[in-house]
């Protein structure tokens, strides 16, 4: 075999995001990419803000001597001190620049953390419904997963069976709020009992047990709802993270970790995330992009389109019949699939050029997950198609 055995294995269960968007390609070359309703991908069609373009003209026209050269591996001073200000207003708590690392998106934020924080064998639980990558960079550094279930009808914590997983073995839990897929939010109530429960846990096991809280999607909110600090309520906690939605910038690569100031040993910790950072391959952060975003830590594209694209489809999707939570926030809705096998009903979607992704994906068969970060008329032009595929499984007569 020409690679090792088990990235072999684990492209057999890679993402099954990516198979749906190349099945989008094979139909878009069939039917036409105007008659194929690809809402696989979370991929914002929306554009960066108009203050990054002002930023980005402004550089490009009066550059930085040495701005393309290498820096501290942990970034710009600047940077990190602008993510720290927003943190800190954020939490109440003295969040420095020295408690932020400037990274390559919000997954190499996660693989810093965990090459600094895992030993061969330790445990880090995931939350069901979840990013199906969670697996692969716990695996990167010797980790194992462990899967805990959140409330299978509201997709919140469920603090007694996170209590129950937790054992001498783990060393994090990740979280995700606004969550992907199912684009809900915990409530500061749960994040308190969350850690309340680690408290108890940490001082039982004689061991420090971090929440990492991924967060892509935290300026992503609707309804007036707002995404709760994880310092606030987590000592041990560190927040990942990356402007590819919130500014619309994914194939940039820009994102940041950041440690709570309370976290037992955190200069160590930062010491050690300044370290891995460096021999993960990472080296520093995208010099240009963190130039840009020293200026944008308190900017985002337009929430309210994201809200509209979610209004029109819950609406039209619930009246037809299929069953959700309604999201607080990121850009997916993550519906009960109306047949019992989730694959089998992807499949179906198909048949209406309707391409989904199946729950199965995200730990979680019986479900199936819809981007809605695409273009409105596409939208609009999906409803007829998602009837017809409700009428074919029985739900809309």
């Amino acid at each position: 075999m020409a690679i090792a055995t088990k990235i072999a294995g684990f492209i057999s269960k890679s993402s099954w995001i990516r198979k749906m968007f190349e099945e989008g390609e094979r139909l878009r070359q069939i039917h036409g990419a105007e008659n194929i309703f690809d809402f696989t991908l979370g991929n914002p069609d929306v554009e960066p803000p108009e203050e990054f373009v002002a930023e980005l003209r402004k550089l490009a026209e009066h550059p930085i001597p040495g701005m393309h050269r290498y820096m501290n591996n942990a970034g710009y001073d600047e940077t990190r001190g602008a993510v720290a200000e927003v943190l800190s207003e954020a939490s109440g708590l003295p969040v420095k620049g020295a408690h932020v690392i400037m990274t390559c998106g919000a997954g190499g934020a996660l693989n810093v953390v965990l090459k600094t924080i895992l030993n061969p064998g330790e445990e880090v639980v995931i939350l069901a419904p979840y990013f199906v990558e969670y697996k692969f960079y716990i695996d990167n550094h010797g980790g194992v997963p462990r899967e805990v279930w959140t409330d299978r009808e509201t997709f919140q914590l469920d603090i007694p069976l996170l209590a129950a997983a937790i054992t001498n073995k783990t060393r994090a839990i990740i979280i995700c709020s606004p969550n992907n897929p199912t684009g809900v939010i915990y409530p500061p109530e749960s994040l308190t009992a969350l850690g309340e429960l680690l408290r108890r846990k940490e001082k039982e096991l004689g061991r420090q047990i971090y929440v990492i809280s991924d967060e892509p999607y935290a300026r992503i909110s609707y309804d007036g709802k707002r995404v709760p600090n994880i310092f606030t309520h987590v000592d041990s906690s560190i927040i990942v993270t990356s402007h590819s939605k919130d500014l619309a910038l994914p194939g940039e690569r820009i994102g940041y970790l950041a440690a709570n100031p309370l976290m037992k040993g955190v200069e160590q910790f930062m010491e050690g995330a300044v370290f891995s950072n460096r021999v993960l391959g990472f080296v520093n952060a995208p010099a240009l992009m963190q130039r840009l975003v020293a200026k944008l830590q308190r900017a985002s594209v337009d929430i309210g389109l994201y809200q509209e694209k979610r209004d029109i489809l819950y609406t039209c999707l619930t009246e037809m019949g299929f069953q959700m939570v309604k999201p607080d926030g990121a850009f997916y809705l993550f519906p009960k699939s109306p047949i019992r096998d989730d694959l089998e009903f992807v499949k179906l979607a198909q048949k209406h050029q309707v391409l989904v992704v199946p729950g199965a994906g995200f730990g979680a068969p019986g479900f199936f997950r819809i981007a809605y970060c695409v273009d409105k008329k596409m939208i609009e032009r999906s409803i007829p198609a998602w009837r017809a595929l409700a009428e074919e499984v029985g739900i809309n007569k």
